[in-house]
């Protein structure tokens, strides 16, 4: 072997010397990286930490207080859509490859489905003596005429009406005379039958809660009037129902969910229902909240909604253009609900609302 063979195999046997340690590093270091890199039960804290936050929410959300902006009606009001959390912290979870964060997830995912799993079905069934339905007309209703056409065509027996004008309860009582030969209207709020109706009277639900509310007279007094009380005579017995519609809310920086003359006006209602001798009961109305709502539990602890007993899904009624929340309530006591269902739109921002009863 000549020297240039003898240097040309020294310079090789340093390569490889060399390439050899370099392997060798690399291999330290992804050892390194492998053993400093938290395992599938370490990654994904953060979101392990929500999902058990989001669950907590919605298992005690009857404890977040209402004190600050009424925060705790606000998250009841919208407690189904809370669910959707759960599939974008699965997405996160499954990004992270976090198997800490799957498991927790069964946290919120098993709480949503004890409160609302009931409402993703359909209850209906077969049956039932009456109809009722109930919608909020809405005071800006550019087409009455055809709102009433198609409420009188849901084959209703028993219809209420709330957030009637006077420029259009006549329009009402002209459009709906053909289908239901009784009715009855006090102040904003209306029911329309094809039974008899007999004793009806306002209910004082505090509308007008001021000082001098009582000196004023009577006539302006019956514009404050948001809510009835009448009975239908039917086959099975005098039926006693009750039209309301509760105060607005609203939601906005300073005072957040503001929520007072709504919850004063549910307070007032649950009150005149506590008095009502009728065993049997319908509440047909525009309650301005959801029955998962604290403000609510007066009413709520002597009625149950005919849509989560024998509805279909959830129901949402408001907006119409794209339904968040049901608002628009049937309510009932001393009758089984057999199917409640929401009716197509019409030119109001609420949609309709129906449920067949029986005895």
């Amino acid at each position: 072997m000549t020297r240039v063979d003898e240097a040309e195999s020294g310079r090789d046997d340093a390569s490889s010397r060399d390439a050899g340690a370099g392997t060798g590093r690399a291999r330290i270091r992804r050892a390194i990286r492998a053993a400093s890199r938290p395992g599938p039960w370490k990654r994904g804290r953060p979101i392990a930490a929500l999902a058990l936050l989001l669950g907590l929410l919605m298992l005690l959300h009857a404890k977040i207080p209402n004190r600050i902006g009424n925060v705790g009606s606000l998250v009841e009001t919208f407690l189904p859509w809370f669910g959707l959390f759960i599939p974008v912290l699965l997405i996160g979870a499954l990004w992270r490859r976090s198997a800490s964060a799957v498991v927790a997830l069964l946290v919120p995912a098993v709480v949503w489905l004890n409160l609302f799993g009931g409402l993703l079905g359909d209850r209906s069934h077969p049956g039932g003596d009456l109809t009722v339905a109930e919608h909020n007309v809405g005071a800006g209703n550019s087409d009455p005429v055809g709102t009433a056409r198609d409420l009188a065509a849901s084959g209703a027996d028993v219809l209420a009406l709330v957030e009637l004008t006077e420029q259009a309860r006549g329009t009402y009582e002209d459009a709906l005379s053909e289908a239901y030969p009784y009715h009855a209207v006090q102040g904003t709020v209306g029911l329309w039958s094809k039974l008899p109706l007999s004793d009806t009277q306002p209910v004082d639900i505090k509308m007008d809660a001021g000082p001098l509310a009582a000196t004023k007279p009577v006539d302006i007094r019956m514009g404050y009037t948001r809510a009835l009380r009448t009975t239908v005579s039917t086959d099975q017995g005098p039926l006693a129902v009750y039209v309301a519609h509760l105060g607005s809310v609203r939601v906005n920086p300073r005072a957040g969910f503001s929520t007072a003359h709504r919850d004063r006006n549910a307070q007032a209602l649950g009150e005149a229902i506590a008095a009502e001798q009728n065993e049997r009961v319908v509440l047909l109305g525009d309650l301005n909240g959801t029955t998962d709502d604290r403000a609510f539990a007066g009413i709520a602890s002597q009625l149950r909604s005919a849509h989560d007993a024998a509805g279909d899904r959830f129901g949402f009624t408001w907006p119409a253009a794209f339904p968040m929340v049901r608002i628009d309530q049937i309510l009932v006591r001393g009758v089984e609900p057999t199917s409640s269902w929401v009716l197509p739109a019409t030119g109001s921002d609420h949609l309709p609302v129906a449920a067949r009863i029986s005895w």
